[in-house]
């Protein structure tokens, strides 16, 4: 359906409504937009006639948002924010490969990924990466990303899911703190304190499962957002952490971590590197995407 013209404001007002409502302060706006104080004032009054709202009020000289304002000056934050990106990676284009933009867990892509990616920029020198962390799904209709690594199942709807690599967790710990406990056998782990991750809520119920143990005598301990800041809380000798291993090499080759018992557990869940179906075909991403399945085959 095709909205009237009427209904969409300019960029000028939208522009000039959000640093105001950012500011609070039609002058700081000004400033920032390089226009006058006028200016700005005449654009916001333009786009309430627009909307039929207002959305400022005036309280003790200082203009501050609505309710109606404040819920619209965040929507129009994500599409001015949206439309830079989708600008800035246009220009990119130019006479190179072009511009992906990338989001992924952040110990995945400091441990794996960021190590191989000189041989991708070798074959690939005219496309450049922009990258973002994040460590829970997102709606890709609403974050500019064209792809995402993520750590789950590929129930994404409209997008296009490539099974990158499983995962076998091994619980880790200081030799200092295992001695320290005296933790000689899996059951001594129920007296301890259990380092856990906030995104991997299952893991020691997991680990705990695969042994015959009951994951509910379990005494949980800290809990943190990244899986390295789990493992430097292991070496901290805070508790014992059960983690991927292909994420502590460097701890268990420095002797930093140990792993007092050789059984790994493979995780039910996988990475994946997932896109929006429409996406799949831009030579930039196809690039990376192959890329990216040859490193995980080799």
């Amino acid at each position: 359906m095709n909205t009237p013209r009427t209904h969409t404001p300019s960029l000028a007002a939208l522009q000039a409504f959000e640093a105001a409502a950012r500011l609070e302060s039609f002058t700081r706006a000004a400033e920032e937009l390089h226009l006058t104080q006028g200016a700005v004032s005449r654009q916001v009054a333009a786009l309430e006639a627009v909307l039929g709202v207002s959305l400022f009020e005036r309280i003790r000289q200082r203009i501050v948002p609505t309710d109606a304002g404040r819920a619209y000056a965040a929507e129009i934050r994500d599409i001015l924010s949206r439309l830079q990106t989708a600008t800035l990676s246009t220009m990119a284009m130019k006479n190179v490969g072009g511009t992906l933009s990338l989001a992924l867990l952040p110990t995945f892509g400091t441990r794996w990924l960021i190590p191989r990616l000189p041989d991708f920029f070798a074959r690939h020198p005219e496309i450049a990466i922009d990258f973002s962390t994040r460590i829970v799904p997102f709606d890709f209709t609403r974050e500019p990303f064209d792809a995402a690594i993520h750590f789950g199942d590929p129930t994404w709807p409209g997008t296009e899911a490539h099974r990158l690599m499983g995962e076998m967790i091994v619980p880790v710990a200081s030799p200092a703190f295992l001695a320290r406990e005296g933790i000689t056998v899996p059951e001594d782990l129920v007296r301890v304190p259990l380092l856990r991750q906030a995104t991997r809520p299952q893991g020691w119920a997991e680990w705990f499962e695969a042994q015959g143990l009951n994951p509910e005598t379990a005494r949980p301990g800290p809990r943190f957002e990244q899986f390295a800041m789990v493992a430097q809380a292991a070496v901290a000798g805070l508790g014992v952490a059960v983690v991927p291993r292909f994420l502590i090499e460097d701890e268990l080759k420095s002797g930093q971590l140990v792993i007092p018992f050789d059984r790994p557990v493979e995780s039910r869940q996988s990475y994946w590197l997932v896109y929006p179906s429409a996406q799949g075909e831009r030579p930039a991403l196809k690039s990376f995407r192959d890329w990216l399945l040859q490193a995980v085959g080799r």
